[in-house]
């Protein structure tokens, strides 16, 4: 069974023991409780990660954002403020401002990176297009600040590490086929560990460094949670492949 917690677990084992670089990276984009777990796992194992949460209800909790910064963790603002402010460019601006202060009160913030929103028309990440955020204090959006000629890209988003087959945002649409012809594409977690077991495949001989994102929603122990996540998140993807559809099929040039 994949995405359970002991599975989580499998996975930084195998990450730390392969001795590749690796950098873990969490967007809290509901139920922040799980990612107190995975924190917790991680702390066990003596590794750090940065925890990017959102300023909405279903992630932003102050007492579990100061717990996982207190295990030594790095917290992070999952920005969507374009989404927020409907494309009005200064009103995101001043919204991003003010829900960066907040986050401050907490902890620490030097690293942002973007919700994809999937249902919106508005990619945050076009504000910068308009601001700099380095001028706040920021210094790493790793959508931006990430050299993908030396680092592989691997996230959970659909609730699968291919999921940027159905994924509007969360992707490096200028590498991922690369990637995919030296054999760098998984599906399932376990496909991840055997390559990391393995000195003589694709991922060990690549010379990459690794870059982690997972949705610690996600990851849950077996059972009625487990459950919804699952079918959650297939009809979510089901949603988005038609969002996808949609998008091509509006971009596509008249003949």
């Amino acid at each position: 069974m994949d995405f359970t917690l002991d599975k989580y677990r499998q996975l930084l084992t195998a990450l730390v023991q392969s001795n590749i670089p690796f950098t873990l990276r969490h967007d809290v984009d509901l139920l922040p409780a799980n990612s107190l777990r995975t924190a917790q796992i991680e702390h066990q194992l003596n590794l750090k990660a940065t925890y990017y949460f959102r300023t909405v209800p279903e992630s932003y909790n102050p007492q579990i954002i100061q717990q996982i910064h207190a295990l030594g963790h790095e917290i992070g603002y999952h920005y969507e403020s374009l989404t927020t402010c409907r494309g009005d460019i200064v009103a995101a601006y001043q919204d991003f401002c003010k829900n960066l202060q907040q986050l401050r009160t907490l902890a620490p913030i030097t690293s942002i990176c973007m919700h994809g929103s999937p249902r919106s028309p508005y990619d945050s990440r076009d504000l910068w297009q308009s601001y700099d955020y380095h001028t706040l204090g920021i210094t790493n959006e790793p959508y931006f600040d990430t050299d993908f000629t030396t680092t592989l890209y691997i996230t959970d988003t659909g609730r699968r590490w291919d999921g940027y087959n159905v994924s509007r945002r969360d992707k490096i649409p200028h590498h991922q086929d690369d990637w995919t012809r030296r054999g760098l594409s998984f599906h399932t977690t376990d496909q991840i560990i055997a390559q990391l077991t393995n000195p003589r495949s694709p991922l060990r001989q690549s010379g990459l460094k690794l870059l982690i994102t997972t949705h610690p929603q996600r990851w849950t122990q077996p059972g009625p949670a487990h459950l919804k996540e699952y079918l959650a998140q297939s009809l979510k993807n089901i949603v988005k492949r038609m969002l996808i559809h949609q998008a091509d099929k509006k971009n596509k040039p008249k003949q």
